[in-house]
């Protein structure tokens, strides 16, 4: 079986959905499917051809951009066009995107079966607070019509399947959670390798928050919980990895600022590698606070790692995870992260557990290969139907 995967950006500072594909596309790799993916990649010129490269366990064709409204790629929409007909199944990563409007149309054009996994992007939160207008007006006009026509809508968790539901896509649903690379988690880096190269984070017990800086992540609850938690922890810092808008994170360092805490922040900017690893294995207490998260890759790679796990019941794996005590989960208010941050600190050997249970979860239900099967098993069905 040959598959066709079609996401916006592999660029890891994309965030989860850019790191989770081509765990993905091993794990199919491992059970057997030939997969290509296609992607838009910013640093090749305009008049660039695809660029083809041979990744670890699939092919990637690589298009260049030709403009940012949109993150439109003519020489992409173009090759599938020209190329559909070569795959069994496509399966379309991304919502309000080119790539994504692109690879549906060709698909139902060429009567390709097709799958999309709308990496959230459709939940509640996004289409309310980001240009709603002008996302309620594309998706009727542009996405839905060819959403209906999916094979499958590829949620990655029950929650982010309930919330899209309002949106009566005529579509089958399949629930298959996102996977890692437990083999990267087996053993961490030094906390030393991070510390090295942000002295600033030395000291006191760390709280760390690894993800995309956005609005959606809720920093702007955990640095006024995170001055809260200074007042029975004094020396306590907290570690921004990630990178966003400069705007935002202008804000957010003003906040910190008028919060009395900016000494104790860390902004480490976008990690990766063991520099990233090594900044979990440092970390006390990880925290997600975020509004709306479809999964929560950054939340399994904490679990993984074994570090002890505070979340919002925002985040749809923290949900699931928490039935098994392997997340502390708490309401999306900001008055309700000190205490669950402090009660980890103040209790080692509570800390240890929720660590130890975190890590289970994750060992047990998100490996890599456990995925690849479980879509394997969905493409086959889907084609057999076909």
């Amino acid at each position: 079986m040959r598959v066709l995967h079609v996401i916006p950006s592999l660029d890891a500072s994309y965030g989860g959905p850019a790191s989770a594909m081509p765990v993905m596309a091993r794990g199919l790799a491992q059970a057997g499917v030939e997969v290509h993916v296609a992607t838009i990649d910013e640093a090749l010129p305009k008049s660039s051809p695809p660029v083809l490269s041979d990744e670890n366990g699939f092919q990637r064709f690589s298009f260049p951009l030709t403009c940012h409204p949109y993150r439109i790629s003519f020489s992409l929409g173009k090759w599938l066009g020209c190329h559909m007909m070569n795959y069994d199944l496509v399966h379309v990563h991304g919502a309000f995107t080119y790539s994504s409007w692109a690879a549906c149309r060709a698909a139902a054009k060429a009567r390709v079966p097709f799958i999309v996994r709308p990496l959230g992007i459709l939940n509640r939160w996004g289409m309310e607070r980001r240009r709603p207008w002008l996302k309620k007006c594309f998706f009727r006009l542009l996405e839905k019509p060819l959403f209906d026509h999916a094979e499958t809508m590829h949620y990655t968790s029950v929650e982010e399947a309930d919330d899209v539901a309002r949106l009566e896509i005529n579509a089958k649903t399949a629930i298959i959670p996102l996977g890692i690379d437990l083999a990267e988690f087996e053993r961490l880096p030094c906390p030393s390798l991070f510390l090295k190269r942000f002295p600033d984070a030395e000291g006191g017990p760390r709280v760390v928050f690894v993800s995309r800086v956005d609005r959606k992540k809720g920093i702007e609850m955990l640095i006024p919980a995170f001055r809260e938690i200074r007042k029975t922890v004094a020396d306590a810092r907290l570690i921004i990895v990630g990178d966003g808008p400069p705007e935002l994170l202008g804000e957010l360092r003003q906040l910190s600022t008028e919060e009395g805490v900016s000494q104790a922040v860390v902004w480490a900017g976008f990690l990766r590698g063991e520099l990233k690893l090594a900044a979990l294995a440092s970390a006390q207490v990880f925290c997600l606070p975020s509004h709306s998260e479809n999964f929560g890759m950054a939340l399994l790679e904490a679990m993984a790692a074994g570090v002890p796990c505070v979340a919002t019941d925002q985040v749809a794996l923290a949900v699931s995870a928490a039935r098994e005590k392997a997340v502390s989960l708490i309401p999306c208010r900001m008055e309700a992260i000190a205490p669950a941050v402090l009660k980890i600190l103040s209790n080692q050997e509570e800390a240890a557990k929720l660590g130890q249970a975190g890590r289970a979860y994750a060992w047990s239900h998100h490996g890599m290969a456990a995925t690849g099967y479980r879509l394997r098993e969905l493409y086959e069905t889907l084609t057999q139907g076909s």
